[in-house]
């Protein structure tokens, strides 16, 4: 590869002691946990994903109303938020077919996110954009003449570079970003395919949904893209990015919100076969938890539906769906 084409960043303290902080979180998720992944727990955190990457772009549904679509109910709201999130959802539920070092591939994607949105989905730009912000211009993005012979020396740096893969996603991100390759869709498209290059070597990244991240902390991620244009690198989004990868894999990994440990036990005693169990019952299948841990797993139980409950205090019964 041509030295030339490697994007340009610097590999600062503050990103070498975030991707140590994510490798120890990384080796911390057990493998098993990723074997044992429940439905209800890939369908939540794709939900918070979807909900997440497409609010930042405006959408008006909540996770309620996208938890509907995916569940092929119907919902009343804006046509064009509707569609969004139904291709959005067909598109995550196929992930395995996107290869993150295609273009092709990655062309492909856009025309599955954005297909009845845009014209031409799936396609490069034709015409020069700008991001606008109130009354400022905020970027102007290179000419679209010029837009597939970048976007082909971003994809060579991907499959050619030995760069971490840590860091070459966020530098894909920025790049793609910089670049904006297509009339809409920009935003979407590098957050998916930041998931996808961290996916090929962390399968965890499958489920954890940074997106909710970033949607919480907008102005940061948006500053972040306008500092780096001016300074010319990526530097700085990486900074932003790995700490908010760090940041999510922390709310994995806390010991109130382990949500693979609770899901484990609350699959593993409904395969059990009790059809109506008391939280009595079920501390007597797991001798060693605490009653605040056993009423957090029910809790937990109740919000992904695997049971619904009757009564009230001791006297509450759990009925299995």
């Amino acid at each position: 590869m041509i030295l030339s084409m490697k994007p340009p960043y610097d590999i600062t303290p503050k990103i070498l002691k975030l991707i140590t902080s994510i490798s120890e979180k990384l080796g911390e998720i057990n493998a098993t946990y990723l074997s044992k992944q429940s439905p209800q727990l890939r369908k939540q955190n794709r939900i918070k994903t979807i909900h997440s990457s497409l609010q930042i772009e405006g959408n008006t549904l909540t996770e309620e109303q996208i938890t509907a679509l995916i569940e092929n109910k119907r919902v009343i709201g804006p046509e064009k938020d509707v569609l969004e999130v139904l291709n959005a959802i067909k598109l995550y539920e196929n992930l395995e077919k996107y290869k993150f070092y295609s273009d092709k591939s990655f062309l492909k994607a856009h025309k599955e996110l954005m297909n009845g949105l845009i014209q031409s989905p799936g396609k490069y730009r034709t015409k020069g954009v700008g991001i606008v912000k109130g009354n400022m211009v905020e970027h102007v993005a290179p000419p679209a003449e010029n837009v597939p012979y970048l976007m082909k020396d971003l994809f060579e740096y991907l499959k050619d570079s030995e760069e971490l893969t840590l860091i070459k996603s966020c530098v894909f991100h920025y790049e793609m970003e910089f670049i904006h390759p297509f009339i809409d869709g920009n935003g979407r498209m590098g957050r998916l395919w930041q998931t996808l290059i961290l996916m090929s070597e962390y399968p965890v990244f499958e489920f954890l949904p940074f997106e909710t991240l970033i949607s919480q902390t907008q102005n940061e991620y948006y500053n972040s893209l306008a500092m780096c244009d001016k300074l010319g690198k990526s530097t700085i989004f990486i900074e932003y990015m790995l700490g908010v990868i760090d940041k999510s894999l922390s709310s994995l990994l806390d010991y109130n919100n382990r949500i693979f440990k609770d899901v484990d036990r609350l699959e593993y005693f409904i395969k059990l076969g009790a059809k109506e169990f008391t939280r009595k019952d079920y501390m007597n299948t797991f001798k060693n938890l605490s009653s605040a841990t056993a009423s957090r797993d029910l809790k937990k139980g109740l919000e992904l539906k695997l049971f619904e409950s009757i009564g009230f205090l001791n006297k509450t019964k759990y009925l299995v769906k």
